[in-house]
């Protein structure tokens, strides 16, 4: 591996190292994750899904049948 240098700006840099800390990786090891995906979607023709694709429970088993439900109700409904 090499050393780089990267320059992001403050609240992107808190952000992502709040995210590694979360990860228990280090910031090195997130950068190196965010940056093989991107190029792994550039590659593909598409867009690489985000690493939090499918980590939370939605609460229901029914998300994807009622999907336009979710997002097409009224704010606040």
């Amino acid at each position: 591996m090499r050393r780089t240098t990267v320059f992001l700006d403050d609240a992107l840099l808190r952000r992502a190292q709040r995210v590694a800390r979360s990860e228990g990786k280090s910031f090195a090891a997130l950068v190196r994750e965010a940056v093989e995906a991107y190029v792994a979607g550039a590659r593909a023709g598409g867009a690489a899904l985000p690493s939090v694709a499918g980590r939370f429970a939605s609460g229901t088993t029914e998300t994807a049948e009622r999907a336009d439900d979710y997002l097409w109700r009224e704010p606040h409904s």
